[in-house]
């Protein structure tokens, strides 16, 4: 008999209580997630994971007595520690960009539909942030055009790279998940996954996210 899955344990860091409750509302709604805590700052956020060790955290960047992003670095260095996603609204700013290069794994609307909250808590959970092909394009404009110099050396980066790798980082850089990665390029999503970790090791990134951007810069999507 195959034991039950284990429910994702997640912390919800914002300091507004009406975003917290409407978030745990949507969380609990459905049985494979559990909201283990809540936090109205960044240091309550990095205090809370110590005890409750969570798979996931929803963090909001702007806070009071602890901001979102020195939590993330903090989360960062737990063991284990737990993946971050990035709460934000659509006027993205500096934070959110330095937010995913300290570690957060994905970045998520707070005016996103509920379907989207739970697809990227089970995503960020499986190591495979969901990274909104829409909402992705619009950072990157925002974060990853680069000078001429810094696109030649993005492109540099990239030379360690194998053909088939790169043309999973395009994926990446694309918005698309493993499972979609398998479906475009014809491979198992095992095969897109370790193409994907291998890219990760090879360019010396830590998430997705960073993956994302680096595409972008090299002008790989161009």
């Amino acid at each position: 008999m195959t034991s039950p899955t284990r429910a994702i344990k997640t912390l919800i860091a914002d300091d507004e209580w009406m975003v917290r409750s409407m978030l745990r509302t949507i969380l609990e709604a459905t049985p494979d997630i559990v909201v283990t805590g809540e936090a109205s700052d960044g240091i309550e956020a990095v205090d809370l994971a110590q005890t409750v060790q969570p798979d996931v955290v929803l963090m909001d960047i702007r806070m009071p007595r602890g901001d979102g992003l020195t939590a993330t670095e903090r989360l960062a260095l737990l063991d284990p520690p737990p993946r971050v996603v990035v709460l934000t609204t659509f006027d993205l700013d500096e934070y959110v960009h330095a937010a995913l290069c300290s570690g957060a794994v994905g970045f998520l609307l707070k005016d996103a539909t509920a379907g989207d909250m739970l697809a990227a808590v089970r995503s960020a959970a499986r190591g495979d942030a969901m990274l909104s092909p829409r909402i992705t394009r619009r950072l990157l404009r925002k974060f990853a055009e680069p000078a001429p110099d810094r696109r030649s050396d993005a492109a540099q980066r990239l030379g360690v790279l194998t053909d088939r790798e790169r043309e999973v980082l395009g994926a990446v850089g694309g918005g698309l998940s493993n499972t979609e990665i398998a479906a475009t390029l014809y491979m198992s999503e095992a095969t897109a996954k370790t193409h994907v970790s291998r890219i990760l090791a090879k360019l010396g990134l830590s998430n997705r996210v960073q993956a994302a951007i680096l595409a972008h810069r090299s002008g790989l999507l161009d």
